[in-house]
C-alpha cells in the first residue's frame, strides 16, 4: 500500500469545498460531475455530493473517518482555532504517546490529528 484517499459524502458540495479550502487549508486539484478532490501535504480528500443521503451528523460515533499524523500539531491546532473550526477535543498529550486533537467538519465528519510525543 502506497497511500490513501478519503472519500466523503457531503450534502452541498460548494459549501463543503469552501470549508475544506478556507478552514482546513486544502487546495483543489480536480472537480467535475458532483465530485471535488482536495489535498494538503499527504492528506487527499475526495468529496462527493449526495444531497439525499443521511449526513455524518446522523451516524454519531461512526462519523470518525481519519486519524491524520502531523508534524507541528500545536501550530495546526492554533491555525484551526483562528479559522473557527469546530474543535471536539482540545490538543492534549495522551497516555499512548500521541499529542492529539479532534475536529468536526460542517458535514459532521470527525477527524483526529496526532503527533508522536
Amino acid at each position: 500500500m502506497t497511500g490513501n484517499r478519503y472519500v466523503l459524502a457531503v450534502k452541498k458540495l460548494s459549501e463543503s469545498v469552501d470549508y475544506y479550502q478556507n478552514k482546513l487549508g486544502l487546495k483543489s486539484v480536480w472537480h467535475g460531475d458532483g465530485w471535488h478532490f482536495l489535498v494538503r501535504d499527504s492528506l487527499f480528500v475526495m468529496l462527493g455530493e449526495c444531497p439525499d443521503d443521511r449526513s455524518a451528523f446522523e451516524t454519531e460515533n461512526h462519523s470518525y473517518f481519519a486519524y491524520i499524523e502531523v508534524e507541528g500539531i500545536d501550530q495546526l491546532y492554533q491555525e484551526y482555532l483562528r479559522a473557527e473550526v469546530e474543535i471536539l477535543h482540545p490538543v492534549k498529550d495522551q497516555p499512548w504517546g500521541q499529542r492529539e486533537f479532534g475536529i468536526r467538519t460542517i458535514d459532521g465528519h470527525r477527524i483526529m490529528f496526532g503527533e508522536e510525543i
